[in-house]
């Protein structure tokens, strides 16, 4: 836009920057294209799938740059770039932009340096992680083959060829030399090949399990390898007291500031909510909170007031016919839970954390899902690593999916992980991701 500026005016661009409101104005258009980047996933979707696809997103990034700017220069003309600035710049930006994606694809991710890893098994961790760092080449990472008893009957990509049986490991080494050896087995006995591998990693060639690589990846702490020993000798775990209490205060903090500034909307929800159905505007449900204990969760009432006279305790499903009008837009854009900003206040909550659940599920899925009260050790949140990160769950799998983003957040938990997580519930919200 700087470059624009100087081929479409005559004056010197210090002066515009310095002294004329240029650098606010830059600000405002540069920012603006920014936020479009991030709404159409342009910083997380970095390979080119396709290159059509790819300038059309660009098209609606800029096409919404140029609506902001129609904004601002109607409430504030001072902030808006002028016209053949704004124009000049996007057109240009519209063809480097999509460019350099192109470049960077072909130029960059197909020469960086990749892993090479050797797998020990297929199991299901190791053709998910296979399949996944295909599919996302700035892992950097590719399988240079697998050893196992038998081949598998259908290819799995990113996985590699079969190389032989696992007491082959050491010949299959020295004739790649991975990086890397990945153990994926079921079954271990009788089949690890345990005096290869020990041989390798004292010669100093790094062995993991393939649970490690599958949480590195996918961001997700492997239900079905999880065993209750890693559980009691991990430290990583367990919550941290002292990430637990510094996430008390700026959860307080958050949740003020919250409260204070969506006040007027509350109110305007509030009265919108008693004018569209009978009832009370705020719904108390009683949840499950840290260590077990029960509390009541404010949210605004979405659904009619004798919702579940008939049905009982049951998980919301698609186009839910108990949703009303309001309410429905309500959980589409989350503003149904802004009251919970008070449930933080008193300590029940936190800003992020696993979603709080209902007791009657919280009874029957801790019988079905193995570690599924761990989740509980740590305060349930507003938004959270696994509401971010996977849809809204109505089946089992879906819980079980979740609970691994829970576990995964329990082990990292901190500032830094909440600052990012907030960052993206704006991107659900906004773009109802999710909801039901």
């Amino acid at each position: 836009y700087l470059l624009a500026f100087v081929l479409t005016s005559e004056e010197d661009w210090r002066i515009y920057l310095l002294y004329e409101g240029g650098g606010a104005q830059l600000l405002v258009a540069v920012g603006a294209v920014c936020a479009g980047l991030y709404f159409n996933d342009l910083y997380s979707q970095i390979r080119v799938y396709s290159r059509l696809r790819l300038v059309q997103q660009f098209c609606l990034v800029f096409g919404a740059a140029f609506l902001v700017q129609g904004m601002v220069s109607y409430v504030y003309p001072g902030l808006a770039l002028p016209r053949w600035e704004m124009i000049a710049g996007s057109s240009m930006a519209l063809v480097a932009l999509p460019a350099w994606r192109m470049l960077f694809d072909v130029f960059v991710l197909r020469v960086l340096h990749r892993q090479r890893i050797l797998f020990v098994g297929h199991n299901r961790l190791v053709r998910t992680v296979a399949r996944t760092v295909s599919e996302r080449p700035h892992f950097a990472m590719e399988g240079v083959g697998y050893v196992s008893a038998a081949p598998l009957e259908r290819e799995v990509p990113g996985l590699g060829r079969w190389l032989g049986p696992p007491d082959a490991v050491a010949r299959v080494y020295e004739a790649h030399k991975p990086d890397v050896i990945v153990v994926g087995l079921d079954e271990r006995r009788g089949q690890m090949p345990v005096e290869p591998l020990l041989q390798l990693r004292l010669r100093g060639v790094p062995v993991e399990d393939a649970a490690a690589l599958y949480e590195r990846v996918m961001w997700r702490v492997p239900i079905d390898a999880l065993r209750p020993s890693q559980l009691i000798f991990s430290s990583g775990i367990g919550p941290d007291a002292r990430k637990l209490a510094l996430q008390r205060v700026y959860s307080f903090l958050f949740a003020l500031a919250g409260i204070v500034i969506t006040l007027p909307l509350m109110g305007l929800i509030w009265l919108a909510v008693r004018l569209s159905s009978p009832g009370p505007a705020i719904y108390r449900q009683r949840r499950v909170g840290r260590n077990g204990r029960v509390f009541e969760v404010l949210k605004f009432r979405s659904m009619y007031s004798d919702a579940e006279a008939r049905s009982g305790a049951v998980w919301a499903s698609q186009n839910d016919p108990r949703v009303t009008p309001v309410g429905r837009w309500l959980r589409k854009l989350r503003l149904d839970e802004l009251p919970q900003f008070f449930n933080v206040l008193k300590g029940e909550m936190s800003i992020v954390g696993p979603r709080p659940e209902r007791p009657e599920f919280v009874e029957v899925l801790s019988r079905q899902i193995p570690f599924y009260n761990q989740r509980h050790t740590i305060p349930p949140g507003i938004t959270g690593w696994a509401q971010i990160n996977h849809k809204y769950g109505d089946t089992l799998q879906d819980t079980v999916t979740k609970l691994e983003y829970d576990l995964f957040y329990l082990k990292n938990l901190g500032f830094s992980l909440d600052l990012y997580i907030l960052f993206h519930t704006v991107k659900v919200m906004l773009l109802s991701r999710g909801a039901q």
